[in-house]
């Protein structure tokens, strides 16, 4: 799933070479890592199917990267760290239902305040929009040798129900 979605989602994004270049085997031995030994990681949920398997996941922990757009407030922030949904999948719910289980993992946590950080020009960002995330911050990653815009999107009162966020937006 992680190879799978990110081929897809960074494709023109992020140079070939390091997409082509990703495979099955050494993100299963990150995932077994990590889930063996989370350090930072304080939750990890996985969308299952019956048949297929894995096919969504997403982790969270301590904010590592703390936006400008946050600092200077007495906020105990987390951060989701992964969310991601194999393509064939998405529009399903899996993705709010997977990002609603990380916030309560951080709200038990005693997190107020969530970010994210992503690629500026990912398109799945008008998701996070449409669940109340409001962008935070900014900042220049590399990956592959490239350097790429991130852009941090924010949630505040996690105590408000995504469900009830989108509705909210939507009236």
């Amino acid at each position: 799933v992680h190879v799978e979605t990110w081929q897809a989602t960074y494709a023109g994004l992020l140079p070939d070479s390091m997409l082509v270049s990703m495979s099955d085997v050494r993100q299963s031995a990150w995932w077994s890592q990590l889930l063996a030994d989370p350090g930072e990681a304080r939750g990890v949920f996985v969308a299952d199917d019956e048949e297929m398997g894995v096919v969504g996941f997403g982790s969270c922990g301590p904010v590592r990267d703390r936006p400008e757009g946050l600092d200077g407030r007495e906020l105990k922030v987390g951060e989701v760290y992964t969310l991601y949904v194999e393509p064939d999948f998405q529009n399903r719910g899996l993705g709010r239902r997977l990002l609603d289980a990380l916030f309560r993992q951080l709200m038990a946590d005693r997190c107020d305040t969530v970010v994210l950080w992503m690629l500026a020009q990912n398109p799945t960002r008008f998701f996070y929009e449409g669940l109340g995330g409001e962008p935070v911050g900014e900042r220049v990653d590399t990956l592959a040798g490239v350097n790429v815009d991130e852009i941090a999107y924010g949630w505040r009162h996690l105590r408000v129900p995504l469900v009830r966020r989108r509705l909210a937006a939507e009236e």
